[in-house]
């Protein structure tokens, strides 16, 4: 049996979703931007689809903006707030455990000139606000601090953090990726969030920024007058469709949802921290629901991951937009681990398809998985002792060889 573990890399479309997006695949195609009935079709589709996500949301329509993603929402509003407010400063503050499409983009407007500022985590997970006073400066412009993490789960203090913010003036962003769908989106605390369709149930492709009224940002992306002018490119009508249907769904059965999934990864640590080494990222306590980074002692977190995915068990070793490349997690350093804890860690995320069986089964492997590995790693060590000792006979020395 597969058991898929990686829902916070990515969900299943869900069918109710794809029923309401397929007229707008099939009969309702028409370009938005055209004057002619198809187009406007599509276009007073959008219209209703915008102003019902932002009655839910409690902001205004045109606060609203439809992106490609949520890596392109979270660029956006870095690099958009900057260059339209570098008259005023050119400091930003950014959390050192954001995902890599804000961690990139401050590090591309260092080479712009840009100061920057990256605020560790504290060993539960979090980002204290007093760590964001203490990082402000007079020409501070700019900060980040996501809503949860991608990794842990850990939920961050947004409406302290928000407050801090507020007496200096600076724009807040907050990457609500992970959190819309299982939390009410904080758009009373800050000037700017971003959301992804396929996080929650929803189609890939298609994104939100949300951009309090009065805000100043420049276009990240040239060409028609989409998006009031901000946003150039085709408008994605059923997957803003699809995204909207999704978080109504997942807004309507949030509370049971979080439940089901709440106690389904509970069952799962229980048996899992048992394991000889084996230690939660993070204060449960602050966690979302379907979060569990666990490390692992004498593992590595690619080792296991690959262990796993032979025994049709899929987990991840952190973000799913970094893969391809083996990295020790900025994450789990930045909350003060040290490199070996941070490349044994493992992320297993848990969604409302999660089954009790399924939960059953990934037990039963990683425990067989992580002793495996433990007899891999124990037999390495055997065999280097064994290479040492022949050598020292051979040279007659006792200095450990280089290699």
């Amino acid at each position: 049996m597969a058991v898929y573990l990686d829902y916070a890399a990515t969900t299943p479309l869900d069918e109710d979703v794809l029923k309401i997006m397929t007229p707008y695949l099939l009969q309702d195609f028409g370009n938005p931007s055209s004057q002619h009935s198809f187009g406007k079709t599509a276009a007073n589709a959008i219209v209703r689809a915008r102003d019902y996500l932002a009655k839910i949301l409690g902001c205004l329509s045109e606060e609203l903006y439809f992106t490609s993603s949520g890596t392109e929402s979270d660029n956006w509003a870095l690099k958009g707030v900057c260059s339209a407010l570098e008259y005023k400063g050119k400091h930003i503050i950014v959390s050192a455990i954001e995902h890599p499409a804000l961690i990139e983009s401050a590090k591309e407007m260092q080479k712009k000139g840009f100061e920057v500022t990256f605020v560790n985590a504290e060993k539960d997970g979090t980002i204290s606000p007093e760590a964001i006073k203490n990082a402000l400066r007079e020409d501070t412009i700019f900060c980040a601090v996501m809503h949860a993490n991608n990794e842990t789960g850990v939920i961050n203090p947004i409406e302290e953090i928000s407050a801090v913010l507020k007496e200096k003036g600076v724009f807040f962003f907050c990457d609500c990726v992970q959190t819309a769908g299982y939390m009410r989106l904080p758009t009373k605390y800050v000037d700017g969030l971003s959301i992804s369709a396929h996080k929650f149930y929803g189609p890939k492709g298609v994104g939100l920024l949300y951009l309090k009224k009065g805000s100043q940002i420049n276009r990240l992306i040239s060409g028609g007058n989409q998006e009031r002018g901000l946003r150039g490119g085709t408008t994605n009508t059923a997957g803003i469709i699809g995204l909207v249907a999704a978080y109504v769904k997942a807004v309507e059965h949030m509370e049971i949802n979080n439940d089901k999934i709440r106690k389904l990864r509970d069952a799962f640590l229980n048996k899992v921290l048992a394991i000889s080494g084996a230690t939660l990222m993070g204060d449960k306590n602050k966690m979302l629901p379907g979060h569990a980074n666990i490390a692992f002692e004498g593992c590595t977190g690619e080792q296991l991951v690959m262990m796993l995915d032979n025994r049709k068990v899929a987990c991840s070793t952190g973000a799913a937009c970094s893969s391809g490349a083996v990295k020790t997690s900025h994450v789990i350093k930045a909350m003060g681990y040290d490199e070996s804890v941070a490349k044994s860690s493992v992320r297993f995320t848990f969604g409302k398809n999660t089954s009790l069986r399924e939960i059953d089964s990934a037990i039963f492997m990683v425990t067989t998985s992580v002793s495996a590995a433990h007899r891999i790693y124990s037999s390495k060590e055997k065999l280097e002792e064994l290479k040492r000792n022949f050598l020292k006979k051979a040279t007659g020395s006792n200095d450990t060889p280089k290699n």
